[in-house]
């Protein structure tokens, strides 16, 4: 019986696998990108869904259901299904999905898109929360569907060693999680993942300015300032820009001026508590290892790093070199698409796939 499937499979593997096209997906708390085998990164769009609460109608998704967020009536809500790197909703994420996949296939042929799938997940997401991305991807109309810890795909985006048996240390700041971890012969050494990333340094900015200025600003403003005038080390040149939110005595609308020494003040606990988390994995480190990061650095990546001087805040702190990979937001798809175009050789790297079996549901 077990050869007959295996047969079934592979059959019905090469037919969709001619239909369809392998994608790799970054399923991210802020941003969702897509890369397609032989065509590269197709869509980068925000993980948003606007939905209609009175008939469960999903309205927009990507670009348009964010343009919605924080302008909608009451029956209309834009939510992200995923909450700090793992489904919480998973209807929602299912829909989401599909919604990618179909995009990719629309201007080929093929009626019923069947791809293989491979998604990056965080490293330290549970046994049932892997299951549910999983699920999700195959309702969504995988072919079959693989996972990869995030930080093991972006050092594979990073063009790293992994297979080796050399050190390598990733350190991924997404938005709602940071992976930071040791890799050798395929394996993560050690590993820690962090619900404190971008989301949070947001959550930073609208705190410090409620609490300095009296001034509410929205999660939108917050980004806006975390991306133009955010640090974690002085900088040469002073920045600044005007911030509009609402009074909080007079609940009149406000606007104050806020410098890069202000936005510094108010990222610090985040910043702290992620370079407190490199160090801790540093000495956990066995030594051979740790000689050879020395050598190659502490690679960052992630939309997260790209905050000003953080390359050095963590070099000060650790007496490593740390330098950026190019690219760094995309960093964990591009690791998926040079998995799934080595895919028989580079399986170890995947922590878990699931076959469907029953092409036609």
């Amino acid at each position: 019986m077990k050869k007959i499937k295996n047969l079934y499979r592979n059959i019905t593997g090469k037919i969709f696998g001619h239909l369809s096209k392998d994608i790799g997906i970054d399923l991210g708390t802020a941003n969702t990108l897509v890369y397609v085998k032989g065509k590269g990164i197709m869509i980068n769009e925000p993980s948003v869904v606007a939905i209609n609460r009175r008939t469960n109608q999903v309205l927009a998704i990507g670009k348009e259901a964010k343009k919605m967020v924080g302008k909608t009536p009451g029956h209309i809500v834009a939510i992200r299904p995923l909450v700090d790197g793992v489904v919480s909703d998973f209807d929602v994420t299912e829909q989401m999905l599909k919604y990618f996949i179909d995009k990719v296939h629309k201007e080929s042929f093929s009626l019923i898109p069947r791809p293989r799938v491979l998604v990056g997940i965080p490293s330290g997401v549970t046994e049932v929360e892997k299951r549910a991305v999983i699920e999700a991807t195959m309702n969504a109309g995988a072919r079959e569907a693989y996972v990869i810890d995030e930080p093991m795909a972006a050092a594979i985006g990073a063009r790293l060693p992994v297979t080796d048996a050399s050190g390598n240390m990733i350190v991924d700041i997404g938005g709602g999680t940071s992976e930071i971890a040791v890799i050798s012969l395929g394996g993560v050494v050690a590993a820690k993942s962090l619900r404190i990333a971008g989301d949070e340094m947001n959550e930073d900015i609208i705190r410090y300015c409620r609490d300095e200025f009296n001034l509410l600003v929205g999660e939108k403003t917050a980004e806006e300032v975390k991306i133009a005038i955010g640090s974690a080390h002085p900088q040469e040149k002073p920045l600044k820009m005007s911030v509009r939110g609402r009074d909080l005595v007079s609940g009149l609308p406000r606007e104050v001026k806020i410098n890069d020494e202000d936005v510094r003040e108010a990222l610090s606990r985040s910043i702290r508590i992620i370079i407190n988390n490199i160090k801790t994995i540093i000495e956990e480190t066995p030594p051979e290892l740790i000689s050879d990061i020395m050598q190659r650095g502490i690679i960052l990546a992630g939309g997260g790093s790209l905050v000003r001087g953080l390359d050095k805040a963590i070099a000060n702190q650790t007496d490593m070199p740390v330098r950026m990979m190019e690219d760094p937001l995309t960093a964990v798809v591009r690791g998926t698409g040079l998995v799934l175009n080595d895919l028989e050789n580079l399986k170890e790297v995947l922590i878990d796939s699931q076959y469907n079996e029953k092409p036609f549901r």
